[in-house]
């Protein structure tokens, strides 16, 4: 099948387009409730975390609110204006970046990750590319909360983030599976899995 590159632009111009046009369909508009199970169950407790291709935010705002020291990275100019602008209203803090995140090099590991948007958003070609990244954010037994995107689709995003596909993205020795996927419903009629990984390098 040929792709229409035109229309499946996924650089920070047309990640850009997509907010403005509002085609911002994979936003649930409020933090994902998984996360919030995560952080009441204590799996996920406050630390330096990280979360690529953060978009506007909302679970930026949940971390930093519940005391974790927050660096969210993005390269569309609306999502990290509306971010901060929230940051703002809500007098919280975080470090907000506007970068591309294959190029984007913090200054220490961090001890947890977070991705919700981010996997699914990048083109399926990319995605060991990305997985080396995350080896290079964590530090040694560092966590990642992850929600993985179950959409069925394979030529524009959201991108399907199918369950065998990932165990093989982040296979042993290198990625331990602490739990067993959790199904998360999407108010677009689609659904997620979340998992908690731990990288052992």
């Amino acid at each position: 099948m040929t792709t229409d590159k035109k229309k499946l632009d996924l650089s920070a111009t047309g990640w850009q387009s997509r907010y403005e046009q509002q085609k911002t369909g994979w936003d649930r508009g409020e933090s994902n409730p998984l996360l919030l199970d995560w952080l009441d169950s204590g799996a996920l407790k406050p630390c330096r975390i990280l979360i690529p291709g953060c978009g506007r935010g909302h679970e930026v705002l949940a971390l930093a609110e519940a005391g974790f020291d927050v660096t969210a990275v993005d390269f569309a100019t609306a999502a990290v204006e509306h971010l901060i602008r929230e940051l703002d209203r809500l007098k919280l803090k975080a470090e907000v970046v506007q970068a591309d995140f294959f190029s984007f090099e913090p200054k220490r590991r961090f001890d947890a990750i977070y991705d919700q948007t981010c996997l699914c958003a990048i083109d399926p070609s990319d995605r060991v590319k990305y997985e080396q990244q995350l080896q290079l954010w964590l530090r040694h037994a560092g966590e990642l909360f992850v929600l993985f995107m179950q959409s069925g689709q394979y030529h524009a995003p959201p991108f399907n983030c199918e369950l065998e596909t990932m165990q093989a993205l982040f296979g042993h020795p290198h990625w331990l599976w602490k739990s067993e996927p959790v199904r998360v419903e999407h108010p677009s009629g689609l659904h997620e899995l979340g998992c908690i990984l731990q990288w052992n390098q």
